[in-house]
């Protein structure tokens, strides 16, 4: 491909992942020094001519936007058929509640699993069915070429991504890691970060049709001299999936994932999504897809304190709560989580399919991006003090419908 129909492709047509590129390219295309260098080898494959578009600037730092061409067969996570690829592997870090359901569902697509918890016992029963144990996400992540996470919070989320043997060591051209965990916006955009690459890439994945340009993008502002270099020279993609769902629609492949990041990835991810839910959405960039979810919990978290002041109500005043059940259910406020918790609630049983301490999380995180707009949030608020009463009574590994307890023992 000459140097004119390059430039004319790129105008044209690129895809761009979470980066806006397309005003830097339109804008300064003209004026790049295109150079064609020698045959390249990327994560140990041919890649093509090298072709450097020389340096341009943006947000003031200036780089070197190094481009290889190749077939789109060579670079794509999905066969011709929209079904994984035979060369495909996927990692699972996680296996609680939710991730064991879900990986247990990925190897129903027969493609190697590579398994890594916290508590290795965990992996035991996977292991059984097929799976791979590994000693680190980072061992993960290098054996994988697309891994999954599921984790508890925020704060692991970013230890099992940054920490010692952590997923930014496995990292590499040709890896992707999901986090498919419920954490903050700023959380996925500093995980994100380091995922992608220090130094700016761009594949050309086909350089006689349509041109589908990937970045990955120098982190900016990073503090720690140790954490750059861990991620120097390291390249793939991300993309978050927190998921809104619990303990069944999980083990059914029934959830709802909010996508959000690297649009390429998420059409590669089609089949192990597909297993995993019933629905996915693409949000756009990275961030979306966590205050997508955080606003879907404080919801559920709100509909499900105000569902227990009214069983509590009912039974204070001499109704019988099962009617009120019956009367819901019929009538315009009629929810799914009502007809799934009130029968186990009137039971007083309380087994763990959301765990209550995961809902107050959420109920924290979601009160702070409101603080971050200046959003007034009242109903949340409130909400939010009696899921942290109930934890202070001991109840935060129950279910979080186990707010009733609080409730009525409260009053």
């Amino acid at each position: 491909m000459n140097s004119t129909l390059l430039r004319a492709s790129l105008r044209q047509s690129f895809c761009l992942g979470s980066l806006p590129l397309r005003g830097i390219v339109d804008a300064r295309i003209h004026s790049l020094p295109l150079a064609v260098g020698q045959r390249s080898r990327v994560n140990g494959r041919n890649a093509g001519p090298e072709l450097r578009l020389g340096t341009c600037s943006r947000s003031k730092r200036s780089r070197e936007f190094r481009i290889f061409c190749s077939s789109a067969e060579s670079l794509t996570a999905e066969g011709k058929d929209g079904h994984a690829s035979s060369t495909e592997s996927y990692g699972f870090l996680g296996l609680g509640i939710m991730g064991v359901a879900m990986a247990k569902n990925l190897l129903k697509l027969g493609v190697p699993l590579t398994v890594w918890n916290r508590s290795p016992d965990k992996c035991g029963p996977l292991v059984e069915l097929g799976a791979t144990a590994a000693k680190t996400p980072a061992e993960v992540v290098a054996k994988s070429t697309i891994t999954f996470a599921m984790l508890a919070d925020p704060a692991v989320a970013l230890a099992v991504a940054l920490g010692p043997g952590g997923v930014v060591e496995g990292i590499a051209p040709g890896r992707s890691y999901v986090d498919m965990s419920t954490v903050d916006a700023e959380t996925s955009a500093n995980i994100s970060k380091v995922v992608y690459s220090s130094q700016s890439t761009i594949f050309l994945t086909n350089c006689t049709d349509k041109v589908s340009v990937r970045m990955f993008e120098e982190p900016p502002n990073m503090t720690s001299d140790k954490l750059w270099q861990a991620i120097t020279e390291k390249g793939g993609r991300f993309l978050e999936g927190p998921v809104s769902g619990s303990k069944k629609p999980a083990e059914d492949g029934q959830l709802v994932i909010l996508a959000a990041g690297d649009e390429s990835l998420f059409h590669d991810v089609a089949a192990p999504f597909d297993v995993l839910g019933k629905k996915s959405f693409y949000l756009g960039e990275v961030g979306n897809g966590a205050k997508m979810k955080l606003v879907v919990n404080m919801i559920m978290g709100s509909m499900m304190a105000a569902f227990s002041e009214g069983l509590a109500l009912a039974e204070k005043t001499g109704l019988k709560q099962n009617d009120l059940l019956d009367v819901v259910e019929l009538g315009a406020i009629a929810s799914p989580i009502f007809k799934l918790k009130g029968p186990s609630v009137i039971k007083g049983s309380f087994a763990p399919a959301f765990p209550l301490k995961h809902q107050q999380k959420d109920m924290r995180l979601a009160l702070a991006l409101g603080d971050e707009v200046a959003q007034t949030m009242p109903v949340a608020a409130a909400a939010n003090e009696v899921y942290k009463k109930a934890r202070t009574m001991g109840l935060g590994d129950n279910d979080f419908s186990a707010i009733y307890k609080a409730v009525t023992e409260g009053s």
